[in-house]
């Protein structure tokens, strides 16, 4: 005997994906549909999480390891520091704030309730992120010490560092998160983790772009309830293990969400073209 599918076959998704835009297209969603896909492949293609990792491999100057070594190279090279700082990453989140808020659209008739609270964990986790990313913080402190006069000064912009370096480390040798990167880290991870089986369930995203998004949120999830059980001397190796690996899982699933949104966004303008 033939097992019967319980996902639709892809005609019919088109099909259903068309009477949703359709029921949407009267309150100018498809912009909105438009927008998110955008942002999504931009967040997956151009400001992909962690950027500064990947100009490190093609860098002559590494990751400092001081904060006045991180204070010498944002004076020097702004560019590079701010990219380990990851910069992009600010970037990166609010393009996926974006994609959050178009797939809170698009997702709401498969459960409401849950892509609402999937949605709220997300915007607080990058609210989170964007309070405690460190890198113009750092670069104003790196323009005071360059201009400091005395010892004192110095010694006390290098404290200020030290404790501005703290909140979100990611960049940082040993890969410590910080209290604001843990948390933001933890909270979008659990939005995206909502959001894929939410997709299983509904009729607009197929199969594949809800298991990488579980593949992606595990992962980081998995570093987040190992991290605080492991000895400090494993930190680094924890990150190695499950932080690259989640964000190319990360960067397939926002490519995958943004031609998917995309297309909905022109099959919206295709049913309001028709119907005028």
């Amino acid at each position: 005997m033939v097992r019967q599918q319980n996902h639709p076959p892809q005609k019919e998704i088109n099909s259903m994906t068309q009477i949703i835009v359709a029921e949407d297209s009267s309150s100018n969603w498809n912009s909105l549909y438009r927008v998110g896909g955008v942002a999504a492949l931009m967040a997956g293609i151009i400001f992909r999480r962690n950027l500064g990792a990947e100009i490190s491999l093609f860098a002559i100057q590494k990751q400092p390891e001081t904060i006045s070594a991180w204070f010498t190279l944002l004076h020097n090279n702004r560019f590079l520091g701010l990219s380990y700082l990851n910069i992009f990453d600010l970037a990166n989140y609010a393009l996926v704030g974006v994609m959050f808020l178009s797939l809170l659209i698009v997702l709401r008739q498969a459960n409401k309730s849950y892509m609402t609270i999937a949605a709220a964990f997300g915007f607080l986790g990058i609210a989170v992120y964007f309070a405690s990313n460190t890198a113009l913080s750092m670069l104003s402190l790196s323009d005071q010490y360059a201009a400091a006069t005395t010892e004192a000064q110095r010694a006390s912009l290098l404290a200020s560092g030290q404790a501005t370096l703290a909140l979100n480390r990611f960049s940082s040798p040993g890969a410590h998160p910080g209290a604001g990167g843990y948390l933001s880290l933890l909270l979008i991870a659990v939005a995206g983790m909502m959001i894929s089986i939410i997709m299983l369930r509904s009729h607009v995203f197929n199969r594949v772009t809800a298991y990488v998004g579980i593949l992606a949120s595990s992962l980081d999830l998995a570093y987040c309830m190992t991290y605080a059980f492991i000895p400090a001397v494993d930190v680094a190796l924890l990150a190695i293990y499950f932080i690259p690996a989640a964000g190319l899982f990360w960067m397939v699933w926002h490519i995958l969400i943004g031609q998917r949104l995309y297309q909905m966004g022109r099959l919206a303008k295709k049913s309001l073209s028709t119907e005028s």
